[in-house]
């Protein structure tokens, strides 16, 4: 047999078995690789794709080049942060990419499509609604306490910088979650049916105080609010503002045509919140008593 022949006929067995890989490719840069015989069903010996494992791999490349958005916020000293936008998989035009490679039976290589997603705060509407203070509480603490400071921190770090758009509600406990030692919170005093306690997070319930009178002098529709069941030394009598996980929280409503901001920071021994918005709100602000020293 003539030997040209015979590595004719190799040539042709290894391009008709040779693998029909797809590299996923991010920004150019490998990913994953897989067959296309991982996808097949082996119901028919016509080219079906098993859908169930085509999502799951969609799962598992959206997991790999998903990035939050992140929305523009102000800093310290007063300046912007700019936002950044986030990224998911284009599931539909990966897809579409998946299935040509799939029925062309050849090698390929697949750039991952990606979708934007773009935060709700971005730095054109934090200049904006940053100009006009609507409504402002300052309360002090302890400064030696540090543990209670600590968790006042975080939670007073949790909620500055937040936007409420018109029609929105804020929940104090969903959007500072909950107060565990893996979020860095440190057991200190709390007041559980009128006695003192300790447990993770204690010292919070001044950040929602602080902003329960703060958005009270906005005049912004308060929807739930409780009071401990004895007196704190940070406000005055029933001006305080309870909050525990699956209990108690502080709730209000942006009634007005504007975006509110909150901003929260820690003075020394000082907590201060102000709520801020457009100079072209239409507000009723109202008087708020404060402790008398």
């Amino acid at each position: 047999m003539n030997s040209t022949w015979l590595i004719g006929l190799l040539i042709m067995y290894q391009q008709v078995n040779m693998p029909e890989d797809l590299v996923i490719t991010n920004n150019g840069h490998p990913i994953s690789a897989v067959n296309r015989t991982e996808f097949s069903t082996n119901l028919s010996e016509l080219p079906f794709i098993n859908t169930k494992k085509l999502n799951k791999f969609m799962e598992e490349i959206d997991q790999k080049v998903s990035s939050q958005p992140k929305n523009a916020l102000i800093d310290q000293k007063g300046n912007i942060i700019p936002e950044q936008v986030g990224y998911r998989l284009n599931r539909p035009m990966f897809t579409d990419k998946f299935f040509s490679y799939y029925f062309k039976k050849r090698s390929s290589k697949l750039e991952v499509p990606l979708q934007i997603i773009y935060p709700r705060v971005d730095s054109e509407l934090l200049g904006t609604i940053r100009s006009e203070k609507i409504g402002t509480y300052v309360t002090t603490f302890n400064s030696h306490n540090k543990e209670r400071n600590h968790n006042i921190y975080l939670a007073a770090k949790a909620i500055n910088n937040y936007v409420m758009f018109p029609g929105e509600v804020f929940s104090f406990n969903k959007v500072v979650g909950k107060r565990t030692a893996e979020k860095g919170y440190l057991p200190a005093t709390v007041i559980v049916k009128g006695e003192l306690s300790e447990d993770f997070g204690g010292g919070i319930c001044q950040v929602s105080s602080t902003l329960f009178n703060a958005v009270d002098n906005a005049g912004i529709k308060v929807i739930h609010r409780y009071s401990h069941s004895r007196e704190v030394s940070y406000v005055p009598p029933r001006r305080d503002a309870t909050v525990s996980w699956n209990g108690p929280d502080l709730i209000f409503k942006n009634e007005y045509n504007q975006p509110i901001l909150i901003q929260a920071k820690m003075l020394r021994t000082k907590l201060k919140v102000e709520i801020y918005s457009s100079d072209v709100i239409t507000y009723t602000p109202k008087k708020v008593p404060y402790l008398r020293y």
